[in-house]
Formats: structure tokens, C-alpha cells, sequence
């Protein structure tokens, strides 16, 4: 039976991937009961299944392929959920008709567990006119808030919320307002966003030129191009949005551009899709396929790795016809296509285990020929499907050999391509492995560097103890295991060390491979001059990349786990993680299991609010506790004349008393009601616009809490004495997460990611 590397990768495969039945009784007793049940599902297509699944299942086994979670956790379960990752929807109408149209799919594929993809640039500008009706258009940022709304009450297949990726043209004349959307941040927190940047924008702002912001061939503004630039500029390194896409040189690059046109992502970027593409990831590790490391002789076994990938195509093409579908569309452009996205992770540690450090030119040079590999062997597996199995359908030979990626490619491969087809249009692509890196042992993410070496994560009991265990990165535990206590060597480079420039040489080295895209973060310093953050996008067009993601720490979305540097580190080793504790008796954050029992009295408050839609006031009522001389909120009760609010005010005043008597940080139910945006519009209050009813009563739940000492203000943390803080430097942990409560969010490859509990929007 395989032993888990770690404590924690066990505890993922249980909670994620693990199959059990509804009343949680494990299926799957093993892993490798796990890898049998996708290796027999995927087989099950074959001529021969009894042969395959063999074959998949020796892939598997020792988490060498790593198919993304969804084939994981769905593949051989009979379930009614997609075994793909995500999709771009359909082209938006600009009609109300048709925009809901898109909003009920939109709904139904993430009920299957399908994040999804929308290019907003379809929808005419605020302010325009509607014909017929009287009427200016809302514009798409409206439309974006319910399409957000619709989000949060989808719960996606599993156990996690559905996550979405707005793109904007950069000439649609609403432009700066998508561009500033996130400076709010209890708005859009269900998207990413990104602009698409054209190649003649880029020269517009090189030459700091005029730009033309146009919607169905009429000018509505002209600005400086520069000045457009600029403001994607300062919002991404004010809070860490949008994105940048490069979308001409997608196009260009792209193997179907005869018969498709792609304006919008994945929510991770890492798939540029057409109109109802589907998502189809899996990763080769490569931290196992090392021989000899930290040795002269270290080297990747590129003969089981190219055996790794052909096996790894197989099966993901097998994925399009095993899979079901949210709707018949995507079901077509998957079967038509077949394109699969099939990456690596572990890269940083390989890297690390050949002695080079992450970000040098030897390191970049390395990725690229790894990456290189990864694409040959893939693309001849794939002709070696297309003779047995037959070409894509709509694979044309000359325009598909006439794309940019298929120019790079050698002559024998073209001409085999010529010859027999190709099973696959599309074939590598960089996805965040986030979970299921973990769950491999805690390697490296995808083409990430090492965040870093060594943290603590604390696990919750089931008898509501408090457990620390230490997590080590993969390549740190194989060092330990050889060379003991020794320092680390100087090589051992992180993200906390590792300047923005050198992420940008890595991104570009293995995009050079990748006819897909990347889904990489880069991340910054807080105290990174603007300029400098500027450079960084332009070093990422001018080197090739399709896109470009950076997260610097800032007051909206937090800072990165916070890490602490020892004064007696060794040189070259990676710092520990700065707990920063809540010291001093009952000051802890306090965890149960099991629900406290009710005390005979407690001491309150009562506010009114008064909806001013509504006749009626509404009274809550928050009632505290104190646990080690501390108060925090226990219960809540809302009541008010108005017999419209009775059903969900009762249901509300029973889920808020059940998370406050469970405790933890439970500052995220303010943060989640404040978000809530009400549809038919909100309301102003005290001078404040509120976004629905809910969010007031969100914003009545954060003054009571600040009130009482439990939160420092503007749902920010807990509050408590800063002489009470064991490392009072410490900069501020980022935000709690939602899954576990605690906090240490920290961007990865584009997605906030809790490093205690594996939990992702993206993963």
C-alpha cells in the first residue's frame, strides 16, 4: 500500500479525491483503489480494456501523471459531474434575452463543477442607447454583478463554489471601469478578470499614441493609449487586477485558427478557448522522474517520460468521450477538437534536484528543453492515435501545419502529421496543481518556484484539539533524507527571494513549448517601484508570453503567507513561515469540533435597520460569549413585521448562530454578506451605497464585532493587543480562508490558495 509522503496529502486525497458514498462511507479504501477505479473508467473505451487500464494505472501509480481533480475525483463514479476542469461559455448576445440565455448555461455548467470563461466585450457600453425600449444600457459591469450573484449560490459539484474569468477588449469604451471594478472589494469576488491586450494597443502605448474605446464601429472616446496602459498598471499593483492576455498573439499561435476565434480564458488563464471550449488538464510530474539527485550525475529519465506522455495523452483523449457534458454545445467542440492540455509540476524541485537554481539562464534553459520533450512526445503520441483512432474532425493538414506552434516543430513530426493526422488539436498547456500537488507529496506547483521550504500547518481534531505538523517541499525532504540537518545549498532559491524579472525568464522559456498557455503567478514585492512593476509586463510581451498574472501584497487582497527570516538561517535556506500566534490565555483563535453548549444568559446587543424599500424595520439581535476573558459573537437573531422577509430571515438567524457556535474566525460572514448584491440594486444608507439588504445586515454584524473587541475594523482580523502578538513585525497573513478559517491565503498561478487545507477557487 502507498504511504503518503505527508500527513497532508493524505488528508486531500480523503477530503477530494477520495470516493465514498453520500453518507461519507470511503469507496475507496486506498489510493490505489483510487487509481484503479480512473484507470478502469478511462480504459473502458478501448478495444482492449483490460490492457489499458493496466497501462493507466502503472501511470498513475507513485503520483507520476496527475490528472487534474476533477478526472480524479470523478472518473468511475457514475456521478452526474463533468470530468472537465472548466469551459468558456458561448458568445454573448447583446440582448437581454440572450444575456440570460447565457446566465441560465452559465448556471448549469457550474452545477456539473465546470468553471467557466466570458468575454464581456459583446455587451454595448453604459450609457448607450437601447433601441426600442427608450432607454441607455446598463452596460456589461452590470450584468458582471449578477453573473456574480448567480455564483455565489451554485454550489459547484463536490465541495467547492465555481470559479469564473471575465475578459474585456481593451477598446470597449467601458474599459476603465472593468479595469477599477476590483478596487471594490466586496464586488466581482467570484471572477478573475483580465484585459485583452491587442499587438496594435501595444504599439499605440510604445509610441504613446491615441486610442480609439469603440463598440459596433462607433468611437465613444479616444484617449491616450499610454495612459490606458498605465491604469491597468496601477490596478494590478494597487490589488493584483486584472490580468493581462495578449490575445493577438494567442490567435496567431493558435493550431485552429482557420476554424476558431478565441476572446476569452479559463478562469486560470491557462486555457484560451473559443466559444463553448472545454478545459481537459493533466500534469506529469517531474519531481518523480528524476534519477540521482543532488548528485554529479542528477538527470531527468527522458526515456520514461516520454513513455509518461504518450500514455498521458491516451488517456486524457479518452477523458472526451468518457466525460459527460453540462450542454450539448460543449460536448460538440470537445469531440470535434479534442484538445487536451496536458503540463508539468514539480518543475521547480527537478530544477532543484540537478542543481540549478530557479530563474538563472541555465534553469530557463533546462525548462525549455524539458518543455520541448513534453511537446514532441505529445504531438507524435497523438499522430500515433490519429492512425489508429482517426484525426480530430476538423482537422485540415495545411492550415493546421501552417500555425505558429506547428513552425517550430521538426520536419519528421510535420510530415508524419501530413501523412496520418493528429489526434488532438491541441495538446500542452501549464494548469495550477496547487491540490493535487500537495496531495503528490507537497512538489512543486506546476512551473512555480518553491514558496517556500518548510511551514507549519495546523489540523483540526475531531475532538477539537489543535495539532501542528511541519510541511516540507518535496525536494527539501529528499535532501533532509540524505544529507541530514546539513544547510541547504545555495541554489535552494523561493518565491520570497526570487527577483520579478527571473519568474518572467521561466514563464517565457516554457511558453516557447506550449501551444496552449500558462497559468503562472508572479509575484512581487510590497516595496517594488511602480516602474519596475511596469517592466514586468513588458518583459512579458516582448519575450513571448501570452499573458501575465503578478501579485504584489496590498490592502485589498492581502499579503502572501507571511514568512519570518531566522537571524541564525543558513545561507541559501528558505525561511520558516511566521506563525504569528494570538498569545495570552483564551486570546487564541478557538476551534470545535462539536457546536458549545448554550449558557442559561447571555449579554447582547439589539440594532434596528431600516431597509428603505421595506415598511417594516428589521431588529437584530447579536447575542456574545466570553471564553478566556475574550467576547466573541454566539448567536443572532433577526426578526421584523414584514412577513416577505420570515422564510430567510429565520434561515439566516439559524446558519449565522450555527458558524459563531462552532467557532474560529468567523470575520468571513461579514465579508460574505457584504458582498451580496442584490439584482433589482441596493440602496443608500448613511451616505453609503449597500448592494442589497444582506450586505446591511452584514455591515450591522461588523460594528457589532468591532464593538466588542472581536474584529480590528472593516472585517480585517481579529483585534487584540499588539503587545499580546509574538512577532508584533509580522506583516499582516492575508485574508482567512473560507474552507478552514485560518489565514494565510497566498496567490498561486493566479489563484488564492490556503496552504493549510489545500482549499482553491481554481484547483
Amino acid at each position: 500500500m502507498t504511504r503518503f509522503a505527508a500527513p497532508i496529502a493524505e488528508q486531500i486525497w480523503d477530503m477530494k479525491y477520495r470516493f465514498k458514498k453520500p453518507d461519507g462511507t470511503p469507496l475507496d479504501r486506498t489510493v490505489e483503489d483510487s487509481w484503479r477505479r480512473v484507470a478502469r473508467s478511462l480504459a473502458k473505451v478501448e478495444a482492449d480494456p483490460a490492457h489499458w487500464e493496466d497501462v493507466f494505472y502503472s501511470a498513475l501509480e507513485d503520483f507520476k501523471f496527475l490528472p487534474a481533480g476533477r478526472i480524479t475525483a470523478g472518473a468511475g463514479t457514475e456521478r452526474d459531474v463533468t470530468l472537465f476542469n472548466c469551459f468558456v461559455m458561448g458568445t454573448i448576445p447583446d440582448s437581454m434575452g440572450g444575456i440570460f440565455d447565457m446566465l441560465k448555461e452559465a448556471a448549469l455548467t457550474m452545477q456539473q463543477g465546470g468553471g467557466i470563461g466570458y468575454d464581456f466585450s459583446t455587451i454595448r457600453p453604459r450609457g448607450a442607447e437601447v433601441k426600442g425600449v427608450g432607454a441607455d444600457a446598463s452596460g456589461p459591469l452590470s450584468f458582471m454583478d449578477v453573473w456574480d450573484a448567480m455564483c455565489r449560490t451554485i454550489m459547484s459539484a463536490g465541495s467547492r463554489r465555481g470559479a469564473m474569468m471575465a475578459t474585456m477588449r481593451c477598446d470597449h469604451p467601458d474599459i476603465e471601469d472593468f479595469i477599477g471594478a476590483k478596487a471594490d472589494a466586496a464586488r466581482l469576488r467570484m471572477f478573475n478578470l483580465s484585459v485583452l491586450v491587442t499587438d496594435a494597443f501595444m504599439e499605440a502605448v510604445k509610441d504613446d499614441g491615441p486610442w480609439e474605446l469603440q463598440f459596433d464601429g462607433k468611437v465613444f472616446h479616444t484617449i491616450q493609449a499610454r495612459d490606458l496602459w498605465n491604469r491597468i498598471m496601477q490596478s494590478t499593483y494597487d490589488y493584483a487586477e486584472p490580468g493581462v492576455i495578449f490575445i493577438d498573439r494567442i490567435n496567431e499561435a493558435n493550431n485552429l485558427n482557420y476554424c476558431e476565434t478565441i476572446s476569452a480564458t479559463n478562469p486560470c488563464g491557462e486555457q484560451p478557448l473559443p466559444p463553448y471550449g472545454a478545459c481537459l488538464l493533466g500534469s506529469i510530474n517531474l519531481a518523480r522522474l528524476v534519477r540521482d539527485p543532488f548528485t554529479p550525475g542528477a538527470a531527468l529519465d527522458h526515456d520514461e517520460m516520454t513513455k509518461l506522455v504518450a500514455t498521458a495523452v491516451r488517456m486524457m483523449d479518452n477523458v472526451v468521450d468518457v466525460s459527460k457534458f453540462p450542454l450539448p454545445e460543449q460536448a460538440e467542440e470537445a469531440r470535434n477538437k479534442r484538445r487536451i492540455g496536458l503540463g508539468v509540476t514539480g518543475l521547480a524541485d527537478a530544477l532543484l534536484m540537478l542543481g540549478l537554481r530557479y530563474g538563472s539562464d541555465d534553469a530557463a534553459a533546462q525548462t525549455g528543453n524539458w518543455m520541448r520533450a513534453i511537446a514532441h512526445a505529445a504531438y507524435h503520441a497523438s499522430v500515433d492515435l490519429a492512425r489508429e483512432k482517426g484525426a480530430f474532425p476538423l482537422f485540415d493538414a495545411e492550415k493546421f501545419l501552417a500555425s505558429g506552434t506547428m513552425q517550430r516543430m521538426d520536419d519528421d513530426l510535420r510530415e508524419a502529421i501530413r501523412t496520418h493526422g493528429i489526434r488532438n488539436a491541441l495538446l500542452t498547456s501549464v494548469a495550477p496543481t496547487g491540490t493535487i500537488s500537495l496531495y503528490a507529496g507537497n512538489v512543486s506547483s506546476g512551473i512555480e518556484p518553491v514558496f517556500a521550504y518548510t511551514y507549519t500547518r495546523k489540523v483540526l481534531q475531531k475532538d477539537g484539539s489543535r495539532t501542528e505538523e511541519e510541511v516540507e517541499d518535496y525536494a527539501v525532504q529528499m535532501w533532509r533524507d540524505t544529507h541530514g540537518e546539513a544547510p541547504l545549498p545555495d541554489h535552494f532559491v523561493n518565491a520570497q527571494t526570487l527577483a520579478p524579472l527571473d519568474h518572467v525568464k521561466m514563464q517565457a522559456a516554457a511558453q516557447e513549448w506550449v501551444d496552449s498557455s500558462i497559468s503562472k503567478t508572479i509575484n512581487c514585492p510590497e516595496d517594488i517601484s511602480f516602474s519596475a512593476f511596469k517592466d514586468v509586463y513588458m518583459q512579458a510581451y516582448e519575450t513571448g508570453c501570452k499573458g501575465c498574472t503578478t501579485y504584489r501584497p496590498n490592502d485589498v487582497t492581502g499579503s502572501v503567507l507571511s514568512i519570518s527570516e531566522a537571524a541564525d538561517q543558513a545561507p541559501g535556506e528558505a525561511p520558516e513561515q511566521g506563525v504569528s500566534e494570538i498569545a495570552g490565555e483564551g486570546g487564541e483563535v478557538v476551534y470545535m469540533s462539536e457546536p458549545l453548549e448554550r449558557p442559561p444568559e447571555l449579554e447582547g446587543a439589539t440594532y434596528k435597520l431600516k431597509w428603505p424599500d421595506s415598511e417594516h424595520a428589521i431588529y437584530l439581535t447579536v447575542n456574545d460569549i466570553i471564553i478566556g476573558g475574550h467576547r466573541r459573537p454566539f448567536e443572532v437573531f433577526i426578526n421584523s413585521k414584514n412577513m416577505e422577509h420570515f422564510a430567510w430571515t429565520v434561515a439566516l438567524t439559524r446558519m449565522i448562530s450555527a458558524v459563531f457556535r462552532r467557532g474560529g474566525d468567523v470575520s468571513f460572514v461579514v465579508e460574505e454578506l457584504k458582498a451580496v448584491f442584490d439584482p433589482r440594486g441596493g440602496a443608500w444608507m448613511k451616505g453609503r451605497y449597500i448592494p442589497s439588504i444582506l450586505a446591511a445586515i452584514g455591515g450591522v454584524l461588523e460594528q457589532h464585532m468591532i464593538s466588542i473587541g472581536f474584529l480590528e475594523g472593516e472585517g480585517k482580523g481579529l483585534k487584540t493587543d499588539p503587545q499580546t502578538l509574538q512577532d508584533t513585525a509580522t506583516p499582516p497573513r492575508g485574508r482567512a480562508c473560507p474552507s478552514c478559517g485560518q489565514y494565510g491565503m497566498r496567490m498561486i498561478e493566479g489563484c488564492m490558495t490556503c496552504p493549510n487545507c489545500g482549499h482553491s477557487k481554481c484547483a
